[in-house]
């Protein structure tokens, strides 16, 4: 093989004889290559210059042939080798060792595999083998980028020549291949990964000696790197020498020589095929449902048993088709039901979808549990596609049996349109028709529930189309309506908050036009204050307190003080704006009050941060008027708004014979409540709205909280298959499932004049990751997860005997079990296996969240007073 000014050439009469070896290692992301699982396959490879050009002496047709292969454990452990004992024809088979050592050929012109010649016939797995070893024949000798098709695909790689060596970097990024994946749309929640693939070519006298590959992928989730794992590959190809061998045979063209040489040998193209993996013995859908109903009733779900069932039963519905998954929920216990139609439509797979659309009927009322369940696991839908929105359209243009069906069906929307956009599916023509629709929809109609609803749409969609929308309602007479339209702009990535934007919220909060309720100014105070408020923004904020309703007095000095012991984005220019003595004194900063507003750290690592907010406003009279309980994540930079739960209450003055304040004095009695969860705003709930609906409840509380969400979802989804260099794939699947259970209660004491809200959160949550190279023949893998079950409960107590009121509140986060297990294996068909695990488990000790010092002090007189 003698070298050229920018490539290889391969000498006429001569065989080269090199050794090949490949092998392949799984392991925890941070694992050493002693704890590692794998096999290794070795082989002889003689290579001989079969045709070339005349016209040109680098377009060569050359030939290459396996012998002598073995296949054997890469990490040798003593006593305890899978593969002990077994002949390569035993492990793989006759047919299998007898095409993998048929002779193959590779066309390179300049360098590059222009094509590839095998047998159709053979199997997928020995074909790309043998593309594995091609690969490594492509190589020029001058430095630059360039490129090149190999078994990884289409991929852009970098020559850099040295004195004797050349190396070649592949940015697997680039490559290009047939088979995609896919992952979850936020990267929080998702999976992070980090690849590399360097060849190094050592030429000794102009010829190439060896030629070393190591390629590494590293998959771990973003919010606990150490639930990852590493796929290593490694090739080597040396020369042990070379001897005389077969002439150059004759012909015009590529095509004619190979075809006047062996007639069954095809151009089968040098990218990887896909490999059909065949489970043998596995069971079938309705076998594994059968095996595991158990753990999809109501009682288990706060059991890290019924997330990890529920992806188990995921990864089998995505093998299903149609009928198998009509099966299932038509056999499932009414109880199981609903946990069904959860793992089914997180399924994402078009015989899933259709299954689900056949087996709802969306004209029945009666059906609404299981309509609102299959609707919100479309909206937490981990990567939903065109198909799911156009369902979701067309049941929305249909009969729909009850009203909340039908306000959910289209708040989903505006959730499915958003993650679309975000992958850039802006000009699908479903997704076109659904922003015509959200966008023109509080305009269509006067019916309130119906204008809400679009809101509630527009505010998942995160159109930036929708933004002056939001800000005309934000200055609407209707309270409810200005309150979702702020708390929208909120939301928005605060450089599309434009200045008019911020003129409009002004004018709100500072009542320039008309008198608003305290919940719509201190919506429009969050947008100011998160929207990089300006110098007079913030002082014209600051010189209000003092002229607001008592309440809101306390509130807004509260938050202004939260904005500073939180080092918040706004707190350098609240500080410039605190240096004026006028906007901050005494007179403004000692208002007395009940109001508060806090933020503080739930969790902090190298990995995630996990903070919450409580924002509690009250009315002059003591009754709650609004309830803002917040979870943010943010891992790399970016954050996910995991959790909120608002409860509201208005026009409850009456019950105590108080006066109501400014700009309240004709609502309408009303108490409710609304989530968002995981970026997506579900449909709000209502506790009563009216006076009688509102007796009939007060002398009818049991203290019984009110489920908002309740369910499984899906919220860690990565698949994604990865082409090996050396011919093989590794399968990388990773999913993160939570049961979850949501609850908010209100009562009301007369007697005792006092109320209690409570927002309860019970949580399983299980991750895991799985990594496997299959050769049908040999199997090593490696499994990863996470398991954790946690109870968050949020208490507020008010008496409003006497004023100030005494407002306590309370953020409990129970003890928790937390567990990690890691398995690593080796397997053969018959059966036998190779298997190392290892777990470790803890307790997390609970605690109550902090608040403020003057929380802690009321808190003491409550109970104090209960005694």
């Amino acid at each position: 093989m003698a070298g050229g000014s920018a490539k290889l050439r391969l000498n006429n009469d001569q065989l080269y004889k090199f050794s090949y070896a490949t092998e392949v290692l799984v392991d925890r992301a941070r694992g050493s290559k002693e704890g590692s699982a794998g096999y290794r396959i070795s082989s002889d490879v003689a290579v001989n210059l079969v045709w070339r050009d005349p016209s040109s002496k680098d377009d060569q047709l050359v030939q290459l042939v396996m012998s002598n292969i073995k296949i054997d454990n890469a990490v040798h452990r003593s006593g305890k080798s899978l593969l002990k004992g077994l002949t390569t024809e035993g492990l793989l088979g006759k047919a299998n060792l007898a095409a993998l050592t048929t002779p193959f050929m590779v066309h390179l012109r300049n360098g590059k595999a222009k094509a590839f010649y095998s047998y159709w016939t053979e199997p997928s797995v020995v074909k790309n083998l043998k593309r594995g070893v091609a690969s490594l024949l492509q190589l020029q000798l001058n430095t630059g980028k360039v490129i090149e098709n190999d078994v990884s695909g289409r991929c852009t790689v970098e020559y850099k020549a040295e004195k004797g060596q050349v190396t070649r970097t592949k940015f697997l990024d680039s490559c290009k291949t047939a088979e995609t994946g896919f992952t979850t749309h936020s990267q929080v929640l998702g999976v992070r990964t980090k690849s590399s693939s360097v060849t190094v070519f050592t030429l000794v006298d102009g010829f190439v000696q060896s030629a070393k590959a190591e390629e590494t992928h590293i998959l771990a989730v973003s919010a606990r790197r150490s639930t990852g794992a590493k796929v290593i590959s490694q090739q080597t190809l040396t020369l042990m020498g070379t001897e005389a061998g077969p002439f150059e045979a004759a012909g015009k063209d590529v095509a004619g020589v190979v075809k006047s040489l062996d007639a069954r040998l095809a151009a089968v193209g040098i990218i990887a095929e896909k490999v059909k993996s065949q489970c043998k013995g596995c069971p079938s859908l309705f076998e594994h449902w059968q095996a595991n109903k158990k753990q999809f009733e109501p009682d288990n779900l706060s059991k890290a048993k019924a997330p990890r069932s529920f992806l188990a039963l995921i990864q089998s519905i995505r093998k299903a088709s149609k009928d198998e998954v009509l099966k299932v929920l038509g056999s499932a216990s009414k109880s199981a039901l609903p946990q069904v139609v959860d793992a089914v439509t997180s399924s994402q797979t078009s015989a899933s979808l259709d299954a689900m659309l056949e087996f709802l009927n969306f004209t029945d009322a009666k059906g609404l549990v299981l309509q609102e369940r299959f609707l919100y696991a479309c909206g937490f839908a981990s990567h939903p596609n065109e198909r799911m929105l156009k369902a979701l359209l067309d049941i929305s243009k249909g009969k729909i049996g009850s009203p909340d069906i039908k306000e959910s069906v289209v708040i989903i929307m505006g959730a499915l349109v958003r993650k679309l956009c975000q992958k850039g599916g802006h000009d699908l023509p479903t997704v076109a028709q659904v922003k015509k629709m959200i966008l023109a929809g509080p305009d269509s109609t006067r019916v309130e529930s119906e204008v809400q609803m679009y809101l509630l749409a527009l505010k998942n969609s995160l159109l930036p189309e929708a933004i002056p929308i939001l800000t005309k309602y934000a200055e609407s007479e209707v309270g409810a309506y200005s309150t979702i339209a702020l708390t929208s702009l909120q939301r928005y990535d605060v450089n599309l908050i434009t200045d008019e934007v911020k003129k409009t919220v002004n004018r709100v909060y500072h009542q320039n036009r008309r008198i608003y309720e305290k919940n719509v100014r201190a919506a429009a105070a969050d947008v100011i204050l998160s929207s990089n408020p300006s110098y007079i923004d913030v002082k014209n904020v600051l010189l209000s307190i003092g002229n607001l309703p008592h309440e809101m007095n306390k509130y807004m000095l509260s938050k202004i003080q939260d904005i500073l012991h939180f080092e918040m984005p706004a707190s350098k220019v609240v500080r410039q704006a605190m240096r004026d003595m006028i906007s901050h004194n005494y007179d403004r900063f000692a208002k007395v009050g009940s109001s508060s507003a806090y933020s503080g750290y739930m969790a902090q690592s190298t990995d995630v941060m996990s903070a919450y907010s409580l924002d509690i406003l009250y009315s002059g009279s003591g009754i709650l008027r609004r309830s803002n309980m917040n979870i943010y994540g943010a891992s790399n930079g970016v954050q996910l708004h995991g959790l909120q739960v608002a409860i509201e209450a208005q026009g409850l003055e009456s019950l105590i014979a108080a006066t109501p304040d400014e700009g309240e004095q004709d609502l309408e009695s009303f108490a409710g409540m609304s989530a968002l969860l995981f970026d997506v705003q579900l449909r709000p709930v209502t506790f009563f709205k009216g006076y009688s609906d509102l007796m009939s409840k007060i002398f009818s509380m049991s203290g019984e909280p009110m489920n908002v969400v309740k369910g499984l979802i899906l919220l860690t989804d990565h698949s994604e298959v990865i082409q090996l260099q050396s011919g093989l794939k590794a399968s990388a699947e990773f999913q993160g499932g939570l049961a979850i259970d949501i609850s908010g209660g209100m009562e009301i004491s007369l007697w005792y004049r006092e109320s209690k809200t409570s927002v309860n959160n019970r949580g399983a949550l299980v991750v895991i990751g799985n990594v496997t190279v299959d050769m049908d023949f040999v199997k090593t893998g490696l499994e990863v997860s996470f398991e954790t079950e946690v109870s968050l409960d949020f208490i507020t107590t008010v008496q409003f005997s006497e004023y100030p009121f005494l407002v306590c509140m309370q953020m409990d986060k129970t003890t928790f079990p937390f567990s990690e297990y890691l398995t690593k294996y080796e397997s053969l068909p018959s059966g036998k296996r190779f298997v190392m695990r290892k777990n470790r488990k803890q307790l997390v000790p609970g605690s109550e969240f902090p608040l403020h010092q003057e929380n802690s002090n009321m808190c003491k007189k409550v109970f104090d007073s209960n005694w």
